[in-house]
């Protein structure tokens, strides 16, 4: 089986978010359970110096771009024993940031999609399954319809569509679209690329793939009505014989607490109860917090956003904080008004609140290994990693049920002592506080029932094994 999966992105050349894990962390499995894979990409300015001095140049062709001929050369690295493939052009991908404004990112991807089909000609390589991800990869099916139905090699290819993301579509207009991608108007039609007078190129993909995939059983669920559907719910009810969510792994070879070099103290499930409060007094030590391993430490590490639940957040700091034996740790970057808040904090409740407005990959991973509790309260997650992650390190998520947070939580049940964390169902700030309350209280009260929660969670297997065998047997269905 011959599978070529189209991203924009990929550990370890280039990430933003999460598509970046699920391209690195997928294809590396499916080739470790036998499927010829292949990743093909954007050869960014962005990517080190280190990986483009591995690269080889294979060849290059033209492609036609409205009245202008694009140079698109390829070139070929393997890593990790997967082979990826590189497209080349200056003019598209030379900035030092891979995405930019959506009139750029448009004719930028539609390029993209347009090589990825034109480039299996020169490239010793043509694929039973074409696994394309997201809106920037959206036409690839469209095009592979539109400009090769009549060749026979091209017309035996399957498509796979991955919404890691709906809100984000690639909506334009639908002249610039039409000439860039070389389309009819027949193909601007309310069931066909047409968005309410524009295009988009997520529906493109929604459309004409065979298959769709989103990262989650519940937010294939979640998506097919109108407040998770992004305008699109019943385009994705029409095809839901078609749609399967399939819930993301972790890269458990990064993230192990057995292992990780980024962590202060490793552990396991064996001695994670002790070696975890070494962990938390180092940490708060390094970031100013009041060294005391008996608080019940929440960790956050996310985009400060209002879909990533910081609103709830901002509206009951204070109450949280009550507590005395509390602290909070935050780490990450995004909107203004949230990073200016947790500042606000940090500096009310000094040495139980730190702010650490930034990215920075070695102090998330300290986060996660020194946490008592891990804090997602999410207005929608498709998949979520960060609460998965938590777990593999010992740390108790406390979740809003949604998304893949749903499908990977399971709610702490006293009576029968069974679960794996807190979760709460409506999107509403006491609501949530009361379930910090709750696990609050647990964690002191009841501290056998807290470790073997720690165990439970530790347990679970989130690594890509099992995802991967569904893609494989979902690949072999469409064959």
């Amino acid at each position: 089986m011959k599978v070529l999966f189209v991203t924009s992105e990929c550990v370890p050349f280039v990430k933003t978010g999460g598509l970046g894990d699920v391209a690195g962390a997928l294809p590396r499995e499916l080739k470790r359970q036998g499927v010829d894979v292949r990743v093909i990409m954007p050869r960014y300015e962005a990517i080190g110096a280190q990986y483009k001095e591995q690269m080889r140049y294979i060849d290059h062709i033209y492609i036609k771009m409205g009245w202008r001929s694009q140079y698109c050369g390829v070139f070929e690295l393997e890593h990790n024993g997967v082979i990826h493939y590189f497209v080349d052009n200056l003019f598209y991908f030379g900035a030092s940031s891979i995405y930019g404004p959506i009139a750029e990112d448009i004719e930028r991807f539609a390029f993209f999609d347009k090589a990825v089909l034109a480039l299996l000609q020169v490239v010793d390589f043509f694929p039973d399954v074409i696994h394309a991800n997201d809106w920037q990869s959206g036409m690839v099916s469209v095009l592979l319809r539109a400009h090769y139905g009549a060749d026979s090699r091209y017309a035996r290819i399957k498509t796979i569509f991955t919404i890691h993301n709906l809100k984000f579509q690639g909506v334009y207009d639908k002249k610039t679209i039409s000439d860039v991608c070389e389309l009819n108007a027949t193909y601007f039609t309310p069931d066909k690329l047409e968005f309410y007078k524009d295009a988009s190129f997520l529906k493109g993909g929604v459309v004409y793939s065979d298959y769709i995939t989103t990262v989650s059983p519940t937010y294939a669920g979640e998506i097919q009505n109108p407040f998770f559907g992004e305008r699109l719910d019943g385009l994705l009810r029409a095809r839901n014989n078609c749609l399967r969510g399939i819930i993301n792994g972790v890269d458990y070879d990064e993230y192990n607490p057995r292992t990780d070099p980024l962590i202060v103290q490793t552990y396991n499930a064996r001695d994670v109860v002790a070696q975890k409060k070494v962990n938390k007094v180092e940490l708060q030590k390094e970031l100013g917090l009041e060294v005391d391993e008996n608080r019940f430490l929440i960790g956050m590490v996310t985009r400060l956003t209002a879909q990533k639940g910081m609103d709830l957040v901002d509206c009951v700091m204070d109450d949280i904080c009550y507590h005395q034996n509390i602290q909070m740790v935050v780490l990450g970057t995004g909107e203004r008004q949230y990073e200016d808040t947790l500042r606000f904090f940090e500096w009310k409740y000094g040495g139980r609140v730190s702010a650490q407005i930034r990215f920075d990959n070695t102090v998330a991973h300290k986060i996660y290994a020194a946490s008592d509790a891990f804090l997602m309260p999410s207005l929608f997650e498709p998949c979520g990693l960060s609460q998965m992650i938590a777990m593999r390190y010992g740390t108790i998520p406390i979740v809003r049920e949604t998304g893949g947070l749903r499908d990977t939580v399971e709610p702490f049940n006293e009576f029968e002592n069974t679960g794996t964390g807190f979760s709460f169902t409506n999107y509403n700030a006491h609501e949530m506080l009361g379930i910090i309350g709750y696990a609050h209280n647990k964690f002191f009260d009841s501290k056998r029932q807290w470790q073997q929660m720690i165990k439970r969670a530790m347990a679970k297997d989130f690594s890509w094994a099992a995802s991967a065998k569904e893609y494989i047997d979902l690949y072999a269905s469409l064959l």
